[in-house]
């Protein structure tokens, strides 16, 4: 845990109760104290703690009458309890309802230091465990990036300077030119390395479910919400979010996130307890943000906040040596469909096509072909037609056919949402990833949709 631990002593011995906070401040943790337990379950409502540190006798609620009130919630802090000798029953009744440790009176901090340090590791282990099992829109395992281009070499360059840091790093290039992948090498390559990465796409939802998505939500904060559900920049705590197509945030909710950057600390939806996190934001887009900003479309303050070094990557157009490097690996990627190899005649095709979609789109390309070719070799008509032609057909679907009314579909869909592609994401029911590739199949332009 790389933040301060938050701690909260409940004690009702004012002189050993501050001794506790001003020692343990000393050795790093960011303390508190509070002298009883009714005014510990007040400050556990208004903020969020890692450890508690529980004395089981103080006036108005009792420490183990505090532990059962604790029981009850799904994300309570780990609890140390601190007794008498004359009261190990009670401690063992404690550690029955959960507690994570109990140490007798008088308490020595160094011991105390220990266990809130354990504590706090197994809080964030099971925190950890969350945010393996959340489903997290794009995550793909982190495979490498391969490249001779020497502008590629480059960006490769700033990735491993930047990387030991905690700067910001702003991500630009066209969709499909593997900004995450640059991301995660970023998080890879840094001392957070052994801590979550997590990639949130900002275009594929609506505002209030980017929100809820991003913060998280309080039980009964709207419709659905049935249980409390911790959001993705908690998940990260410790590690890297990935704000992927942050140009698509809308004004609203660019707020929040400013707000939480610049403090860390955010509420859930539907939430009044503060909560603190310590997470590197990597932010990663296709579109202009200089001149959203310009336009009004994106903060200006927000801007600076996440552009602190800025990252280029070239589209695959410009990196054509790369092509065949990138076109054998994703063969061997899709081996599980057969052991393909290309024909020289269907590699000068990949070679001499314009990619608008990029990696993305060759590797869509080569998946497909390793499928529906019928020998051991790949050649050009296996290939999508707008590949081995270097466009499509002009007439584009038959008037009248399920792709035609496909493609007006999701034009008018587009055009409704102002070309937002995120939004026409959520419309349409589909993935963005999968619009995206309708958009490349049925060769829609942004003036069809402007």
């Amino acid at each position: 845990m790389k933040r301060a631990i938050r701690v909260l002593v409940a004690d009702d011995e004012k002189n050993l109760r501050e001794l506790v906070v001003r020692e343990l401040a000393r050795k790093g943790h960011d303390a508190e104290g509070v002298a009883d337990g009714e005014a510990a379950l007040a400050r556990l409502g208004e903020s969020a703690y890692d450890v508690v540190v529980l004395d089981m006798k103080m006036p108005r609620k009792a420490g183990i009458e505090v532990l059962r009130d604790l029981a009850g919630l799904a994300e309570s802090p780990q609890i140390i309890v601190m007794t008498g000798f004359q009261e190990v029953a009670t401690a063992v009744e404690a550690m029955k309802l959960g507690a994570y440790d109990y140490l007798t009176k008088p308490t020595r901090i160094e011991e105390l230091d220990v266990l809130i340090r354990k504590a706090a590791e197994k809080g964030q282990l099971l925190r950890d465990n969350v945010a393996l099992r959340a489903h997290v829109p794009g995550a793909q395992p982190f495979s490498g990036i391969l490249t001779g281009n020497a502008r590629m070499q480059e960006v490769l360059s700033i990735v491993e300077r930047v990387a030991p840091t905690d700067s910001s790093v702003l991500v630009l290039g066209e969709s499909g030119t593997g900004k995450e992948l640059v991301a995660r090498a970023i998080h890879e390559r840094s001392a957070r390395a052994d801590r979550p990465f997590v990639p949130i796409h900002c275009g594929a939802l609506p505002r209030e479910v980017l929100e809820s998505e991003l913060f998280g939500h309080e039980k009964g904060a709207f419709t659905g919400a049935v249980t409390a559900k911790p959001g993705l920049i908690e998940l990260a705590d410790g590690g890297t979010l990935l704000l992927d197509e942050i140009g698509e945030i809308e004004p609203d909710s660019q707020v929040k996130l400013l707000r939480a950057l610049e403090t860390g600390t955010f509420f859930r939806v539907g939430g009044t307890r503060a909560r603190r996190v310590d997470v590197r934001i990597v932010a990663a887009t296709n579109r202009d943000l200089a001149e959203a900003m310009r336009a009004g479309h994106f903060r200006q303050d927000l801007y600076y906040r996440i552009n602190t070094i800025t990252v280029q990557l070239p589209p695959l157009r410009e990196r054509r040596e790369d092509v065949p490097l990138l076109a054998r690996h994703f063969l061997e990627a899709n081996a599980a469909y057969g052991a393909k190899r290309l024909s020289a005649a269907a590699l000068a095709c990949l070679e001499a096509c314009s990619w608008p979609g990029n990696v993305r789109e060759l590797q869509h390309a080569i998946e497909r072909a390793v499928i529906l070719t019928k020998g051991d070799e790949i050649q050009p008509e296996d290939l999508p037609p707008e590949v081995r032609g270097g466009s499509a057909p002009p007439a584009g679907p038959t008037v009248g056919s399920l792709e035609a009314i496909e493609r007006q579909h999701v034009v008018t869909t587009l055009r409704q949402v102002g070309g937002h592609r995120g939004k026409a994401a959520a419309l349409l029911e589909i993935d963005p990833k999968t619009l995206y590739r309708k958009i490349l199949i049925y060769r829609i332009t942004p003036e069809e949709w402007r």
